[in-house]
């Protein structure tokens, strides 16, 4: 599989100019995978009782109001989501050659799409993970059974922490991948978590959809200011 994704560079200041090219790549491309990549050994069938009702609808996810302050740039290092027990690193993601998104290498460890804002910054931030693997759930495998209002934090490299709540979580078809959602700015700091979900097709050996949570900023927690050295 691959994920397709706007072009751009990393570095600081927003990136306003790659939103309208996202969304003709990505009309042009069909459709945005997210998942494992050369996925073979997919685990299929997980027992029922590793996962919970999944919480998922289609649609437009929800504006949150009232709008806070955004966060400096800054590269994020630690995703924590209470509701499903994550608490991990974070990896950064570029693009590949052939301007699809770069898969992360650990399963175990979501990536953050650098070319776009940091967690926090006014746009919308975006982390991708893998759903599973023939060793079985990976780092986004209960991504899918997170609710609206549900918490979600970033620490940032700079010491500030970013704090998120879930708007609303929804599956979609790949071939009709939102891109506009997931990557496009929507006039407050958002945060997207995606993966793969939905149906297991057994001949391609990939999920059928999307799981996309959608977040936004709530608070920031300011970096520990640096102690005074003593006179």
């Amino acid at each position: 599989m691959t994920w397709v994704s706007p072009p751009g560079s990393p570095g600081p200041g927003p990136r306003r100019w790659w939103v309208a090219t996202v969304v003709l790549l990505l009309i042009g491309a069909g459709f945005v995978v997210v998942g494992v990549r050369g996925n073979d050994d997919a685990l299929v069938d997980p027992p029922a009782s590793q996962i919970a009702a999944p919480t998922m609808t289609t649609g437009t996810a929800s504006t949150p109001t009232p709008a806070v302050p955004s966060a400096a740039r800054s590269t994020p290092v630690e995703l924590r989501v209470p509701a499903i027990g994550l608490a991990v690193a974070v990896s950064a993601l570029g693009l590949n050659p052939d301007r699809t998104v770069e898969v992360p290498t650990d399963f175990q460890r979501p990536g953050w799409f650098q070319l776009g804002p940091s967690p926090g910054e006014r746009g919308s931030a975006v982390i991708l993970g893998h759903v599973d693997s023939y060793r079985g759930p990976a780092v986004f495998f209960r991504l899918r059974t997170l609710k609206k209002g549900d918490d979600v934090e970033v620490a940032l490299a700079d010491g500030a922490v970013t704090h998120f709540v879930v708007t609303e979580v929804a599956t979609y078809p790949k071939n009709a991948f939102p891109a506009q959602q997931v990557y496009g700015p929507h006039g407050y700091s958002a945060l997207q978590l995606v993966t793969c979900g939905g149906e297991f097709d057994r001949v391609a050996r990939s999920y059928r959809s999307n799981v996309v949570a959608f977040t936004s900023l709530v608070s920031t927690t300011p970096a520990p200011a640096e102690p005074v050295a003593a006179r």
